[in-house]
């Protein structure tokens, strides 16, 4: 029992080492930026690596191939889907238009699979809670629907009021849940003195006493106390 125990997981390490690599060779993407056909074998890779990390009776090296040439055949169709593009069209799809200036299209409805309700929950989570606010909805290969509003209602932007505002720059962690990011520091161009002087600024004694402490372009430092 205890060595089935054990086992398992060293299994468990193996595989999950084994499914980190892999990921990794192939590329993280966000589960909405997947096509279908990264979703399923990204699905199927994991399965194998669950089965791997529980199959006691089974070789170790036989899911661990299978993993391998899924991966081989993703970054495959990937490499063959950037050269070719009518393969690029038939394996993570195409966009198609739902709606245009007043028009739904039926047909391209029913070629999604999606309902008119679902298209509207998709509208109003983006905002849009009256249709005739929207000029075009595509649906895009990923499952999301991208949506262009009328003019009209579209937000001012300050190029039109003829302002230009201060562009915003990164800003960086300095301190995170009590420890100082030296590196973040450093291409803040401060140091640890710097950091300290701020702080006694701030009347805050103990570095462990921070949650988050960010630095911006202009050597603002905003620190957030632990609750």
């Amino acid at each position: 029992m205890i060595n089935e125990i054990i086992r398992i997981v060293i299994l468990s390490f193996s595989s999950i080492s084994i499914l980190f690599i892999l990921t990794k060779l192939i590329g993280s993407r966000e589960i909405s930026q997947m096509s279908m056909f990264d979703y399923i074998n990204s699905i199927t890779i994991g399965s194998i690596a669950a089965e791997m990390a529980i199959g006691l009776d089974q070789n170790f090296l036989y899911p661990t191939i299978a993993m391998i040439v899924y991966t081989l055949v993703i970054l495959l169709f990937s490499f063959l889907s950037n050269k070719n593009l009518t393969l690029r069209k038939y394996i993570n799809g195409t966009s198609i238009v739902l709606y245009n200036n007043g028009t739904l299209y039926k047909q391209n409805f029913k070629k999604s699979k999606l309902d008119v309700n679902e298209f509207l929950l998709s509208c109003r989570n983006k905002g849009y809670f009256n249709l005739a606010d929207v000029h075009t909805a595509i649906l895009e290969p990923n499952g999301q629907i991208s949506i262009i509003p009328n003019s009209d209602i579209l937000p001012v932007r300050t190029k039109d009021l003829n302002i230009k505002p201060e562009q915003e720059e990164f800003v960086y962690n300095v301190i995170l849940d009590g420890k100082v990011i030296y590196k973040d520091l450093k291409d803040t161009g401060n140091n640890i003195e710097w950091l300290n002087k701020k702080l006694k600024e701030q009347k805050i004694s103990n570095i462990k006493d921070i949650f988050l402490a960010t630095c911006d372009k202009n050597n603002n430092l905003s620190v957030y106390l632990k609750k």
